[in-house]
């Protein structure tokens, strides 16, 4: 007997075509045309100069004594000195918000918005906004400071104060969309759950840790993994707020971080070979924790 053919139904994949081909021109192709110039001494404004040198963009970046290794893994090792600093207050501070706006307040949807208000904002305006806050001279919080006879720190220009104004910045700009994430989880989660577990007496932090948080863990692992990406793409902030500085005696800035690097090779000094190989580099980093956060991190059955 011949063998039934199995027939296709190409419905589904109708669905996902457009937005496979918005994928495929706006985050494909920019992704390997990145790693092809990447492979070249690529020369924008002269595009005849362009030469193809290989692997050697990659070859200078893990060369000790080249221009190129010092000014990336400096900043390299300041964006990860922000995700440290700011991953855990992402994660953290909107649990605890989402928490406490899913119990039935009254005006708990005008904090809901009030929280959630400053995500609308660009980054831009968010920047100017905490930089007019955080300045020494005329800044709003060394006015109120002085005012109680508190010496204040220069925020912007010395350490590590220049750190705690720009993850103070990112904290109140980004926490609404983390918590908003959070509180939608939470009202996912069956109220019988609660109930079965009251009758055998978990109650108060019992059921947080015992019924909560393990509901929680494969958003928490999400979560994670989002502000990890994102603290990696730090740009605006220090663009705006410190330009990068203070300096540093070895070269570079103190809070400049890897993205602002990227930039500045590429636009600045026209080396888009090298911020090419660079932002290859922080790619593959982004996507190998991503990879270990869901591997080890996520819900096992």
């Amino acid at each position: 007997m011949p063998i039934a053919r199995r027939r296709v139904n190409w419905v589904p994949y109708l669905f996902i075509l457009p937005h496979l081909l918005f994928f495929a021109l706006f985050i494909g192709y920019p992704f390997f045309n990145g790693v092809y110039i990447s492979l070249l001494q690529y020369n924008y404004l002269r595009p005849d100069l362009t030469q193809f040198v290989g692997l050697q963009n990659f070859v200078n970046l893990f060369t000790p004594g080249t221009p190129q290794y010092q000014a990336f893994w400096s900043s390299l090792g300041n964006t990860i000195e922000f995700v440290i600093y700011s991953v855990p207050l992402l994660v953290i501070v909107p649990m605890i918000l989402a928490l406490l706006l899913n119990q039935n307040l009254p005006g708990r949807n005008i904090f809901r918005a009030i929280y959630f208000a400053p995500w609308v904002l660009s980054g831009a305006v968010v920047a100017l906004l905490w930089w007019w806050i955080f300045q020494s001279q005329g800044g709003l919080f060394n006015y109120y400071l002085n005012d109680l006879g508190i010496s204040a720190p220069r925020w912007l220009s010395t350490m590590p104060w220049a750190w705690v104004a720009i993850v103070i910045c990112t904290v109140w700009w980004t926490i609404g969309f983390n918590m908003i994430i959070f509180l939608a989880a939470l009202q996912d989660i069956p109220v019988y759950i609660y109930e079965a577990a009251s009758l055998d007496g978990a109650v108060g932090l019992q059921s947080l840790f015992r019924i909560t948080l393990p509901q929680l863990r494969p958003v928490i692992v999400f979560v994670v993994t989002t502000s990890i990406i994102a603290s990696f793409n730090l740009f605006i902030q220090p663009f705006i707020m410190t330009g990068g500085g203070p300096a540093q005696a070895t070269g570079g800035g103190a809070t400049e971080p890897v993205m602002v690097r990227i930039y500045t090779e590429g636009f600045v000094r026209n080396r888009l070979g090298d911020a090419a190989s660079m932002s290859v580099i922080v790619a593959s980093i982004m996507i190998a924790i991503s990879y270990l956060n869901f591997r080890f991190l996520g819900k096992r059955d």
